[in-house]
């Protein structure tokens, strides 16, 4: 007996020696493995906008729905515009914004990243229909409206003014927007506006209807595409608006920069993904001046593309989303490393 128990004790000992080290080696792989897996996403993360009025908002409220549906809430934060989102970004104050083509400084700002451009966003510059302005050098002088501090219409207007040798010295700049530039424009308190704007804006609508007031068509709307490369030349096209009442009367050449969604490098991967899918649910469409398909796209952004966005461009959504919810194809993807 005693030599049988001392050959159980020995078979237990090297079974120990052997598989102990095993099982510390195993765990200690773990424990490393562990190290790269990235953290569960978050179940909330806040967008910057503009204003409540504006498409970015309505955009972003479309998100919202399309986002909760994953087990994702959206909170949508209202601004003054890209200005003030970009800064908002940067402090880590909101996690992804609405950011206007050409206003951002890449430079200065090498911890943001562009997702994606969404559609294009037009330079509208309204007049009064008897006010003898041909080009936008003619507006020296004149009362304009520039949109508020902080706005993506007041910066793209004071570039081009610039170029056009106007400023605050030789004309009166005022920081209108909305219902507010465009009823002063009809009262004839104010000579023009500017806005940045869909054309499936009300207020855009609204003052191309208006029989008192037209839109001035940028005939050197391709040197300017040329001399910033934020720009493009788009066309709105006669009656498109209005085909009984053929408004515009007649092809109106406009600049128009694009829309993008911005986020900081350390945005969670996961969530790029759902974003720029719940992006292409919404403008993939098109739009008046957009092909179908067209956006989202990798094309016409300020910051540099998102690795993660860069791969979805090239691979579309991961294997794992197209057939189980977010949450399941998220936690199966942080551990496969395990």
């Amino acid at each position: 007996m005693t030599f049988k128990n001392q050959e159980r004790g020995k078979k237990s000992s090297d079974r120990l020696k052997i598989y102990l080290p095993s099982m510390v080696i195993t765990l200690l792989g773990f424990l490393v493995a562990y190290q790269f897996v990235q953290p569960a996403p978050p179940k909330a993360i806040t967008i910057a906008t503009g204003g409540v009025k504006g498409a970015y908002y309505a955009y972003a409220e479309r998100y919202r729905e399309i986002l909760s549906q994953h087990g994702i809430t959206l909170n949508v934060r209202s601004t003054k515009g890209t200005v003030e989102n970009l800064e908002l970004l940067r402090k880590g104050d909101v996690d992804v914004a609405f950011v206007q083509g050409g206003v951002g400084e890449p430079a200065s700002m090498p911890t943001l990243n562009s997702l994606a451009s969404l559609y294009f966003e037009p330079l509208w510059v309204f007049l009064r229909a008897d006010a003898p302005v041909q080009r936008l050098s003619d507006l020296q002088g004149k009362r304009i409206a520039v949109g508020q501090e902080g706005s993506g219409t007041r910066s793209l207007a004071l570039l081009l003014l610039k170029e056009n040798r106007i400023d605050e010295k030789n004309t009166v700049f005022l920081s209108w927007e909305g219902e507010k530039a465009r009823s002063s424009l009809m009262a004839g308190e104010i000579d023009a506006t500017f806005f940045v704007a869909s054309p499936t804006s009300s207020l855009v609508r609204s003052l191309l209807e208006s029989g008192g007031i037209s839109v001035l068509s940028l005939e050197r709307a391709e040197a300017y595409a040329r001399l910033h490369r934020f720009l493009n030349k788009v066309v709105l096209p006669q009656g498109v608006i209005d085909f009984p009442e053929n408004v515009p009367e007649q092809d109106v050449q406009l600049l128009a920069a694009s829309a993008t969604l911005v986020v900081r490098d350390d945005f969670h991967p996961a969530l790029i993904d759902l974003i720029l899918q719940a992006a292409s649910e919404v403008h993939s469409p098109g739009g008046v001046f957009e092909g179908s398909y067209q956006f989202p796209s990798r094309e016409f952004v300020d910051f540099p593309i998102h690795k993660e966005a860069l791969r979805y461009f090239k691979a579309g959504p991961p294997f794992l989303q197209k057939y189980l919810p977010f949450w399941a194809a998220s936690l199966i993807d942080r551990l496969k490393v395990m």
